[in-house]
């Protein structure tokens, strides 16, 4: 009994499993609806792309949140809370950008980012919390996301936004009007970290298909920006895409 005892203490302190790495996801709404559980028929990306990835080798943490911009959920708090989480290890997927070219100041969001990836920024009395501001471009604050995370030894992966179901003359998906993907690529090439081009990789889905059988299959009745269960697992499947295109053998080895 007492060699038994011995043994497993033994194997308790020499053989402690390893924690699971996780996989942190940011963004808004078309990464997390609502509670993340299906109202109103909305669901985002991240709410399913565990069902992709293997649950004893990563824990997914889906920390999107609607109605946020790049900015707004750095300046409500939640990225600071996170950042103190995250260890060598660990992954974050980024992706904002659909709430980014709103208003700067305004009595009804104040959620808007300075176009761009440079360093210019303006000072503001935020009309809505009633605070001085310095608000700065949609670059800088995806660069600082993704700049923080990977000083902790984080594997960083910027996804551009998800295309809405909005189809140009030539009835296909727009690309070169698109500033908040192409700005995503910048940063992301800027900062070395992973690019997920989630726009255009969805974008070749719905080109294929055209705008209304794409809202019959993959959108809510309510608009064309918000994935329903479909959708949100098309989307789902093309960030695991993404992540098989990498070179981050970790990941790619957590995926079912």
């Amino acid at each position: 009994m007492l060699k038994a005892s011995v043994l497993i203490l033994f194997l308790s302190l020499f053989f402690v499993p390893k924690d699971k790495s996780t996989l942190f996801i940011i963004g808004d709404s078309t990464v997390k609806a609502g509670q993340g559980k299906g109202g109103n028929n909305m669901w985002g990306w991240g709410s399913l792309i565990d069902q992709y990835l293997d649950s004893s080798k990563i824990k997914v943490e889906n920390h999107a949140i609607g109605g946020r911009s790049s900015r707004t959920f750095l300046t409500e708090g939640r990225w600071e809370p996170l950042l103190s989480q995250m260890k060598k290890g660990d992954f974050l997927l980024i992706q904002f950008g659909h709430n980014d070219d709103w208003a700067l100041n305004d009595t009804i969001r104040a959620r808007g980012t300075i176009d761009g990836i440079g360093e210019e920024s303006v000072e503001i009395n935020n009309l809505i919390t009633l605070k001085h501001e310095t608000v700065y471009t949609y670059g800088w604050y995806l660069r600082k996301y993704a700049n923080e995370a990977k000083a902790k030894g984080v594997e960083v992966f910027i996804c551009t936004p998800i295309p809405f179901n909005r189809f140009d003359e030539n009835n296909l998906i727009p690309r070169e009007k698109e500033f908040y993907t192409n700005w995503a690529k910048q940063v992301a090439e800027q900062s070395k970290v992973n690019l997920i081009d989630l726009h255009e990789k969805i974008a070749r889905v719905y080109d294929s298909m055209g705008y209304e059988k794409v809202k019959e299959l993959y959108f809510t009745p309510k608009d064309n920006v918000h994935t329903n269960y479909n959708g949100a697992m098309l989307n789902a499947q093309m960030v695991i895409s993404g992540i098989k295109e990498s070179k981050i053998k970790k990941l790619r080895k957590a995926i079912l």
